[in-house]
């Protein structure tokens, strides 16, 4: 890119969080935007030094920014990393190569490989807006992608990102398709498996739709955000490791497409399987076991869905060399007390130690997914995995292990508690008849979570409990006064979240 005077502008930060997106800001009557044409929104290429990255303009009338000036996002600073007065020079970028295959499949088209590896690395590159982003993955959704597109498209996404390899020998991965609050039994399953000898290294998300991820909920506990160099040493030394997969970005394309899925709240069957075995795949995955919720307010919602989704996942699994099963559960109502990063990290910390007051539930689930993923484990005669699991467990091991991974990942934490809490009553006795999964995780994100980590809500009653008039349905948890007052809205606007039948 030639340096002209026209096109060139002295960088300045932003200091604006534009979470993954690159975003400039110039002013308008600067020359960049008079010459080039450059109007709010527009894609541009921008050069500092030798980085480049391609990004989103937003348009500053005011007198904060002068005109010989380009402010930064934070994504955009960390992608061209500029030293003290460095300047950037500015052009249009080409249009992106994969611009017909997504004007195509916006239309209805069925696309092949070829087509979805431009998509994909037109994402990973950033060669695609947020609008076209967003444009794509509603074009996916409902039934728009067939088996053979889900398998093209988790082929694309492991082809323009990384793929580890751990030198032989099985390697296990377990993921929950989601929907259920508090079903965190993700750091309790690694502590096992590890703790038994076998290698798990667990890359993990953070929230999307729900009020905590797996990698929110440990990093109450230890640090997640790992680059892959720092991953590979914790798996070397401990067995398995649960990390941010966001940072070691082995599916960045993947990731890149969570983030537009996150404020639209949906994602379709075929981007959840390829989203999910994209990452197994790059994670060096050998042996992949899935939980899969199911319930009338659970991702999953009917026995039919479930199977629909359980074909999808074990056909494009074994297409991809995978020894992939599915775990169907019972998605009814949530799992364990707390809902929220620290409230379940809380939770988890309870099974783990063999505590007296551990939720029941989450330890029962915890042993089963852990069980029927050892059982997948070649050297594991069906049906011993939950044996093993148990003892493991019971023994101390797994809590041992446990800390082990956490101190190897940078150092243990005890999660602490919301300095604001309330309870909400019951209006009348009766019996728990159902439990919304939907609004009580609609309700936890309201209190602040998973933003603000020790946010959520904790909740003791299960189907089928009796309530007296004026007990706690459940308790929210926030950091601050007005998300407390919020959320406790909410929950007054809807009693029906937890609903009593007459006894």
């Amino acid at each position: 890119m030639t340096e002209h005077a026209h096109n060139r502008l002295r960088v300045v930060r932003a200091g604006i969080d534009t979470y993954q997106q690159p975003v400039v800001y110039m002013h308008r009557d600067c020359p960049v935007c008079r010459s080039e044409g450059f109007a709010a929104l527009t894609r541009l290429q921008m050069q500092v030094g030798a980085q480049q990255v391609i990004a989103t303009l937003n348009v500053v009338t005011g007198d904060h920014l002068a005109v010989d000036e380009v402010a930064l996002s934070d994504a955009a600073w960390s992608a061209v990393t500029p030293v003290d007065g460095a300047f950037a020079t500015f052009q249009h970028p080409e249009p992106a190569a994969s611009a017909r295959a997504l004007r195509a499949k916006v239309f209805g088209a069925r696309l092949n490989d070829a087509d979805y590896l431009a998509l994909m690395r037109d994402t990973a590159d950033n060669g695609l807006s947020d609008i076209e982003l967003a444009a794509f993955v509603t074009a996916c959704a409902g039934e728009r992608l067939d088996h053979a597109e889900t398998l093209a498209l988790t082929r694309a996404m492991v082809a323009v990102g990384q793929t580890l390899d751990w030198g032989g020998g099985p390697v296990l991965d377990k993921h929950c398709v989601g929907g259920l609050p508090g079903n965190r039994t993700t750091p309790i399953v690694v502590a096992i498996v590890a703790a038994l000898g076998h290698c798990i290294p667990k890359t993990s998300s953070r929230a999307i739709t729900s009020p905590a991820g797996t990698a929110d909920t440990m990093e109450v506990m230890a640090p997640v955000a790992l680059d892959l160099a720092a991953m590979r040493r914790v798996v070397e030394r401990e067995g398995g490791c649960i990390v941010w997969g966001g940072n070691v970005r082995l599916s960045p394309a993947d990731d890149v497409l969570i983030r537009v899925e996150r404020p639209l709240d949906f994602d379709s069957d075929g981007q959840l399987v390829a989203s999910v075995l994209s990452k197994k795949v790059a994670a060096g995955a050998s042996h992949v076991l899935i939980d899969m919720p199911v319930g009338p307010t659970a991702k999953v919602r009917s026995d039919a869905a479930a199977q629909a989704l359980t074909e999808r996942l074990t056909a494009t699994g074994m297409a991809m060399g995978l020894n992939l099963a599915v775990h169907r559960t019972d998605g009814r109502q949530p799992v364990g007390i707390g809902i929220g990063p620290a409230l379940e990290a809380r939770d988890v910390m309870a099974v783990l130690r063999v505590a007296p007051d551990a939720p029941a539930d989450l330890r029962t689930r915890a042993l089963a997914v852990a069980g029927a993923l050892l059982d997948l484990a070649p050297g594991t005669s069906p049906g011993q995995g939950l044996a093993l699991a148990t003892q493991a467990l019971d023994s101390g091991r797994a809590w041992a292990k446990f800390l082990a991974i956490c101190e190897a990942q940078g150092g243990f934490t005890e999660p602490r508690e919301a300095p604001y809490q309330a309870p909400v009553l019951a209006p009348r006795a009766g019996r728990v008849g159902a439990i919304d999964n939907r609004r009580l995780a609609k309700l936890a994100k309201l209190a602040g979570a998973p933003g603000a980590a020790m946010a959520g809500l904790a909740c003791t009653l299960r189907l089928g409990d009796p309530v007296t008039a004026g007990q706690p349905l459940y308790t929210v948890h926030a950091q601050s006064p007005g998300e407390l007052d919020y959320a406790l809205a909410y929950a007054r606007a809807h009693p029906e979240i937890v609903f009593l039948e007459a006894t």
